[in-house]
């Protein structure tokens, strides 16, 4: 069954003029490779969105960094370098590909449809930088830049603590020297439960110092719910009065 592509232009907030573009923006590998060459063009190349991707990759680059070195006057190459490495992660770009529910709209082979494909952040964040390729293409720079801005950054505030110390805060590291500088146990992490749907998986990882300090948190990742359970501990170690450094986007 075919995606309601007028809903997704809605999400988006840009209609094609060609949507051909949009469908090809949507179309993995795998479906592409069952459906087998239909086009009637094949100077076009295959009909999947790996091209699309190669490109809309530049064009984030290139509008993230122009973006940044207008809203950041004051900042030096190294601290507009750290905050564009995270934007344009996969990790940022996961969840602003979920926030636009391109997993619903993709366009899957049988084997990647019950491999849970729509869920999986490889096929998440190449689909968000098809997209912005696609709309690039179609309508030219000033509709990707509005796509970028609406749904791929943080709003100013955000950006403002997260470039104000360079790149967002590792708080597992931060633990493992406050447990040496005060002689504490080393920090011991430990994987609590995994629950949801594979292509939607919820963990929950505990944090434990010693036998009397522990806490747990969820995260969409084994990595993220680490870090969040440590930025906890940090904060509950840290003497009153004391300022937390840029708190990350995850």
């Amino acid at each position: 069954m075919r995606p309601n592509l007028e809903e997704l232009e809605q999400l988006l907030g840009y209609t094609f003029q060609n949507r051909a573009l949009l469908v090809r923006a949507l179309t993995h590998s795998s479906s592409a490779n069952e459906q087998g060459e239909t086009s009637l063009n094949p100077s076009l190349g295959p009909l999947d969105n790996e091209r699309l991707e190669f490109l809309g990759d530049s064009v984030l680059g290139w509008l993230v960094s122009e973006l940044l070195f207008q809203r950041f006057v004051n900042f030096n190459e190294g601290q507009l370098s750290l905050l564009k490495n995270h934007l344009v992660s996969s990790s940022h770009l996961q969840y602003a590909a979920r926030h636009l529910c391109l997993g619903e709209f993709l366009q899957l082979g049988k084997g990647e449809e019950s491999a849970g494909g729509r869920g999986k952040q490889r096929l998440l964040v190449n689909a968000f930088e098809a997209v912005l390729a696609a709309i690039y293409l179609d309508g030219g720079v000033d509709p990707a830049r509005r796509l970028i801005v609406d749904h791929a950054l943080p709003d100013d505030a955000e950006l403002q603590r997260m470039a104000g110390c360079g790149p967002p805060h590792d708080y597992r590291a931060e633990l493992d020297r406050i447990s040496r500088d005060r002689d504490l146990p080393r920090p011991e992490y430990m994987l609590l439960a995994e629950s949801g749907p594979g292509h939607s998986r919820v963990f929950t990882v505990e944090v434990r110092l010693g036998k009397d300090l522990a806490f747990s948190a969820e995260g969409p990742s084994k990595k993220v719910a680490a870090h969040t359970a440590a930025r906890e501990i940090c904060r509950r170690l840290k003497p009153v009065g004391a300022t937390t450094s840029a708190e990350p986007t995850l």
